[in-house]
């Protein structure tokens, strides 16, 4: 559906060059929900930005199934752009416009009748269960129904993509859950390929399918989010897993293991029956856990009793649960 090839953006600054994204490719698929991470400054909203020509890469081509954007015209690329619905974490919403004459306005834009457009809105308004507040104004709307609408007006031209950057950034955690639920959802009906940008690894365990790690304006790795989670390989990916307190992010030390949850039922008392299990105290250093539709996604970093046979009995029930841990570097499943 998207694909990248060679992506380079650089900024021109103050007689500077600011390379903010540096050769980057990358495939997303048609139909899946595509994960690009990475700390503040990775180059990540640069890259989605990318994708519909918002932001021109320097170098690279940008393939829209078949079609290389870089080489159509401005009244083509305008077009293109109507396949590519795009939300932003501050909504973007026009204040002086109700929630109908919002959604509305993208239709105005490419010439559709008013009474369609009215139509198409109010379908709209349906998808993301906000038709109760069709003549309200974007000031009366809480956080999470100001990006209602903002991804409704995304959908109104019937995109085939939508490009989510920090959508859920500005949101707290149970509106977040609401909103990625959301896209899941019109992801899985409507059939559009979904791009997330965060920096949260919670949004990218909870929705995505695949996920890239940037730093730095490269793409450090890529794979299946299960894949990534469970075994990172960069110090990125690492530091994006595991809370920075306590020196947590660093390499495991001898005597730590690092236990990964991603989605066994989060009733399950896993720390407690470790305890049971081995006869010893369980002494958790760090965790980065969350309860997720009634799954445990996340990590925790625990103190390894010092007793080898007590180590040996942890192991052995995290293996019977098919719980994944790393003890001391060395990954097991």
């Amino acid at each position: 559906m998207i694909r990248l090839e060679h992506i380079t953006k650089t900024f021109h600054t103050g007689g500077n060059n600011l390379h903010a994204v540096q050769d980057v490719s990358l495939t997303i698929e048609k139909g899946e929900i595509f994960g690009i991470i990475g700390f503040s400054g990775a180059g990540k909203s640069t890259l989605v930005r990318c994708i519909n020509l918002l932001e021109r890469p320097t170098q690279g081509a940008v393939y829209l199934e078949d079609t290389n954007l870089m080489e159509v015209s401005e009244a083509e690329m305008l077009k293109h752009r109507q396949r590519m619905g795009m939300i932003f974490q501050h909504f973007h919403l026009l204040s002086q416009r109700n929630v109908l004459d919002n959604i509305i306005f993208p239709l105005e834009i490419i010439g559709m009748k008013k009474a369609d457009a009215r139509k198409r809105a109010r379908e709209l308004l349906e998808i993301v269960d906000l038709s109760e507040k069709a003549k309200a104004y974007p000031a009366q709307l809480s956080g999470g129904q100001k990006q209602r609408v903002a991804i409704a007006r995304a959908l109104a031209t019937d995109p085939k993509v939508l490009l989510c950057d920090e959508a859920t950034s500005a949101l707290d955690p149970e509106t977040t859950r609401n909103i990625l639920s959301l896209i899941k959802e019109i992801n899985q009906k409507l059939g559009v390929t979904v791009v997330i940008i965060t920096h949260e690894m919670r949004v990218i365990e909870q929705i995505c399918d695949r996920v890239a790690v940037m730093n730095k304006g490269r793409v450090e790795e890529m794979g299946s989010v299960k894949e990534v989670f469970l075994h990172p390989r960069s110090q990125t990916a690492k530091r994006l897993l595991l809370p920075q307190e306590n020196d947590l992010v660093q390499e495991l030390k001898t005597g730590t293991m690092r236990i990964a949850f991603d989605g066994q039922s989060s009733f399950e008392p896993v720390i407690s029956r470790l305890t049971l299990e081995s006869g010893a105290l369980i002494n958790i250093l760090g965790a980065n856990t969350e309860n997720v539709g009634g799954k445990a996604y996340g990590q925790m970093l625990i103190e390894l009793p010092a007793e080898e046979e007590s180590r040996s009995k942890i192991k052995a029930y995290l293996d019977t649960q098919g719980i994944h841990y790393e003890e001391g570097g060395q990954a097991n499943e």
